[in-house]
């Protein structure tokens, strides 16, 4: 009975710290508005002031109460449950911490296209517990922030200026500089090539039949898909290179005849066209069956080159749900 009065105080005190820790979480809010920019830091921040406030609202109750061993207890017990529930929930704890590095760092946004650990996607959300991620083929991948934060991260889309390049290879008996001049205009004259940096048609190696050139340029990833762009490319070089008489030869292959080959000698070439069944083509024949839509920069097939980013995340949009809470929007 005598307990009763100190108990109702002890009462009043621990709403008054409910009241106090709500309007300090309230204040630091209004304090980190301007200056922190991650809504998890934020919401951290707030939880630990109101939770701080709390519990020295509720030791003051206590003492006041007479229970001055229990007020002692309960702190000291909050740490132990502190402490037991960071080694349960150890995985739990540290992806909330990396989400909130990560919400710092921001080592990417929303719509990029990341590759981490052989998972390439778009980066469709960051949570508490991991990051969700929308690969190109239209599947979700949930990846914990965790692993997000400690391994290493390709960011496809942090510079929109991209450089990409393409194989050719010509026979020996052709002009190497002829055609790195062929090459090199059908780049320059290209809409999706940019011009600084210059793009590059060099010699990369002397293959067994043919002459391996290594063709490099730069293009706007924003606007143009760089596998439309490559397609695009080759087909216009390897029309160029046909109208100059440069041939693009097969690897050579070494076929063995385990029986011999019979052998005819014929008096002239032509003769041999006619054994084979099918007529000898000049270099000037070659260039003419190279077809006009060959030198068109871009097509249908190719998507007309458009960037098609957007329209895939489109896709993934109509499916997800779109109030689910995201830490770098």
């Amino acid at each position: 009975m005598q307990l009763l009065p100190l108990l109702a105080i002890g009462t009043v005190i621990v709403s008054l710290s409910y009241g106090a820790a709500k309007l300090a979480a309230m204040l630091v809010r209004r304090l980190t508005a301007r200056r922190i920019d991650s809504q998890l830091l934020m919401q951290v921040l707030t939880s630990v002031v109101a939770v701080m406030v709390m519990l020295v609202g509720l030791y003051i109750a206590l003492k006041v109460s007479g229970l001055s061993r229990l007020a002692v207890t309960v702190l000291g017990g909050t740490g132990l449950i502190g402490l037991a529930l960071g080694f349960a929930f150890r995985d739990i704890a540290e992806n909330y911490l990396a989400s909130i590095l990560i919400s710092l760092n921001r080592p990417f946004s929303v719509g990029d296209l990341i590759e981490i650990d052989s998972h390439q996607g778009f980066v469709r959300r960051v949570t508490t517990r991991g990051t969700l991620l929308l690969t190109i083929e239209g599947n979700h991948i949930q990846i914990p922030n965790s692993m997000m934060y400690k391994s290493v991260i390709v960011n496809y889309s942090s510079s929109p200026r991209i450089r990409k390049g393409f194989a050719i290879g010509i026979g020996y008996d052709d002009s190497v500089s002829d055609a790195q001049a062929v090459v090199y205009r059908v780049l320059e004259q290209h809409i999706s090539v940019l011009d600084d940096p210059a793009p590059l048609v060099l010699v990369d190696s002397l293959g067994a039949s043919t002459v391996n050139l290594k063709i490099l340029f730069w293009l706007d990833s924003k606007r143009y898909d760089a596998a439309a762009v490559c397609s695009a490319l080759m087909r216009q070089a390897k029309s160029a290179l046909a109208e100059a008489n440069i041939s693009l030869p097969d690897e050579a292959r070494e076929v063995i005849f385990p029986n011999g080959v019979p052998v005819t000698m014929l008096s002239s070439p032509l003769d041999a066209g006619a054994v084979a069944g099918t007529p000898l083509i000049s270099g000037e024949q070659a260039a003419a069956k190279a077809k006009p839509a060959d030198k068109e920069q871009t097509n249908s097939a190719e998507g007309n080159l458009e960037n098609t980013s957007d329209k895939i995340q489109q896709q993934a949009a109509v499916s997800e749900n779109h109030d689910a809470e995201n830490l770098i929007d």
